[in-house]
């Protein structure tokens, strides 16, 4: 590859991830039907033509979003994962802060936005939680296995396939809007309730320490 196509493939990511993070800011924000692509375009100091030189459209861009938060997310729980000087406990109080902290940003209106105006995305949404919860929570569950926190007898593919349709439920605007709770609300009571019941003696132990009633 010559310097002048790596130098153009650069400039090309650069500006891909200028549009995303103001795309995301304002998405968080405004929800799907607030985020305008002239106005996107204004606030970038670019052109709508040159905008749609990166997405072909707003669907592409808040997908860009939502695919970039998902992936967030499951960086943080590899990286808490592998850090050895945490317990177990520490590592799932650290992943479920990193967690509450990114879903107050998800007001349940966002959700529903999503579910009304664009059912592509709503069910992109979907895939990603199916893609990364088992993922995440396998990995945790395995881990904490591994140090005699977690029961040994219990099924990691089992147990986190139940609590992804556990917050696949929890986590529609209307179960949202029925329950009077937010995202973040919803994760750690899902979270408290889903390895009170997968904990050993030693491990609900350390856990309570961590997450105190």
């Amino acid at each position: 590859m010559s310097a002048k196509t790596k130098g153009r493939r650069s400039a090309d990511d650069g500006a891909r991830a200028r549009i995303v993070a103001r795309a995301r800011e304002r998405f968080f924000s405004r929800g799907y039907s607030g985020l305008m692509m002239d106005q996107l375009a204004a606030e970038l100091g670019m052109s709508k033509k040159t905008l749609y030189v990166h997405f072909a459209g707003k669907d592409d861009v808040v997908e860009a979003v939502l695919e970039e938060f998902a992936a967030g997310l499951r960086a943080e729980a590899d990286r808490l994962l592998a850090e050895r000087t945490l317990n177990f406990a520490e590592k799932l109080r650290g992943f479920a802060q990193v967690a509450m902290e990114r879903l107050a940003r998800v007001k349940p209106k966002i959700l529903q936005d999503l579910e009304v105006s664009a059912p592509r995305l709503h069910r992109t949404v979907l895939e990603l939680r199916a893609k990364n919860l088992p993922y995440i929570f396998g990995r945790f569950i395995e881990e904490g296995q591994l140090c005699g926190a977690v029961r040994a007898e219990v099924s990691p593919v089992f147990a986190s396939e139940f609590y992804l349709h556990a917050m696949q439920g929890l986590m529609q605007g209307g179960a949202l809007q029925r329950l009077k709770t937010t995202p973040e609300a919803a994760f750690e009571q899902g979270l408290r309730i889903f390895f009170s019941g997968l904990l050993t003696p030693a491990g609900e132990k350390e856990y309570e320490m961590l997450f105190p009633h």
